[in-house]
């Protein structure tokens, strides 16, 4: 194995180790033990296992900030920005599932980038800059623009956190309702939340159908019951007509 086979081994050793137990609960025999190799070579590659650790967190770190900003900047509209930015975070907790876990412990002196914090930090930065500049076109204030950044960002990352042991629903559909709740607020949700802009239109136009028909049908029930009052109004008239002259 050449030395850079034997790094990458123990990068992916010490993943699944620091994942599993952190970094205090790790030790370098047990890192050793695993890759089989004698702790010598642990430390001729990262100095020790707080050396690999960091090497392990920033490599995770660079990893999602990657995905999640190129998400951002791969869509033209703004829900379609969002979307992608939530279902890349879902993606990556799916397929690194021992990194994100090292990345939402707590931050350790060892490790050159810091916390999950400082992360979603950076990515709350990514999203500042989009959100001012829609703020910019609708002319909202802008200077609320990084508070939004953190909302937005924060709601994700903690489904995020959230999904990680239940794992479901599956991930396009947790990014919907996600999604769906930023998007349109409380007031305005969809019923059906979906990434596919076509079903949503669909489920639209549905929703526009089955409100049309129940207008209609309310307004029916209206003049009904309108028909009926004024029957009743006249019956009432014709018998106080018949009070008011005993001859008839």
């Amino acid at each position: 194995m050449t030395g850079k086979e034997r790094r990458e081994q123990l990068l992916d050793i010490g993943r699944s180790l620091f994942a599993d137990r952190g970094l205090d609960g790790t030790s370098v025999e047990e890192i050793a033990s695993a890759a089989g190799v004698s702790k010598p070579v642990v430390y001729e590659h990262f100095g020790g296992k707080e050396g690999l650790y960091a090497v392990v967190v920033d490599r995770e770190f660079e990893r999602l900030l990657r995905l999640v900003t190129d998400a951002l900047n791969s869509a033209i509209h703004y829900r379609g920005k969002l979307e992608k930015a939530a279902l890349a975070l879902l993606e990556y907790i799916e397929g690194h599932p021992d990194g994100f876990r090292i990345l939402v412990r707590d931050s350790h002196g060892g490790t050159g980038t810091g916390s999950y914090a400082s992360l979603l930090s950076e990515i709350a930065g990514e999203v500042e800059y989009v959100l001012a500049q829609e703020f910019d076109r609708h002319d909202y204030d802008d200077k609320f623009a990084p508070m939004y950044a953190q909302m937005l960002v924060g709601m994700v990352a903690m489904t995020g956190q959230w999904w990680l042991d239940v794992r479901k629903p599956r991930r396009e559909e947790v990014a919907a309702h996600v999604v769906n709740l930023a998007w349109n607020g409380l007031a305005a949700l969809e019923p059906k939340p979906s990434l596919d802009p076509r079903r949503r239109r669909k489920e639209q136009e549905r929703r526009e159908r089955a409100a049309e028909k129940a207008a209609a049908k309310a307004e029916k029930a209206e003049e009904k019951a309108a028909a009926k009052a004024e029957r009743e109004r006249r019956r009432a008239r014709r018998e106080l007509d018949g009070i008011a002259d005993p001859s008839t």
